[in-house]
């Protein structure tokens, strides 16, 4: 013999509610994947800069080598923009001219080898992987050192000058460091992840 209960009019619509909480079985739904900016960020040299430079390519950098190849575009034209920069800065003293234009050399040559990285990036791919990738590390270590080496040529220097190249190419090595640290990761991912071509 069935059990009726008698509800109020105003909790029966309660109940209604709850009714599809409580006999809904639980749906096991996968996690959305994860940003492959942000996990791959989380662990570079400088994880805010990295983010900061590389959040506009999250969604569009689908594995390591789309990252890798979008930290040295972003580097290279940072590299580009503090070239610009130094070639337009106005009256330097005497000992600032011989660091400036010693430093404008560098950037052109970090130009240079950020531009090689990336060809050797856009051409990674099976028997040559290897190969090819110890070209891409060494090209950006050398971009890399030619910041730097900037940046010693105005440690005996005082003025506005040296504050202004010391902002931007240090901010220029700290993205280039990073781009450092996805190329490795891509190398290191090589054995877990398949390299489009």
């Amino acid at each position: 013999m069935p059990i009726f209960i008698h509800f109020s009019p105003l909790v029966f619509p309660l109940l209604l509610l709850l009714v599809p909480v409580i006999s809904t079985p639980e749906k096991h739904t996968m996690p959305p994947k994860q940003d492959l900016v942000r996990t791959s960020c989380v662990h570079a040299s400088y994880p805010n800069i990295c983010l900061r430079t590389l959040s506009s390519y999250s969604g569009l950098a689908k594995t390591p080598r789309d990252l890798a190849q979008a930290a040295v575009k972003v580097s290279l034209a940072r590299a580009r923009k503090a070239s610009v920069f130094l070639s337009q800065l106005k009256n330097p003293s005497k000992r600032e001219v011989g660091a400036l234009n010693d430093c404008i050399v560098q950037m052109g040559d970090s130009v240079d080898e950020l531009s090689e990285t990336l060809e050797e990036l856009h051409h990674l791919h099976g028997g040559d992987f290897q190969w090819r990738m110890s070209n891409a590390q060494t090209w950006v270590s050398a971009a890399l050192t030619n910041e730097d080496t900037c940046l010693d040529g105005f440690k005996e220097i005082d003025g506005n000058i040296r504050s202004d190249v010391k902002k931007k190419v240090t901010n220029l090595a700290r993205i280039t460091s990073n781009a450092l640290y996805l190329i490795n990761l891509l190398d290191e991912s090589r054995g877990k992840r398949t390299v489009r071509t």
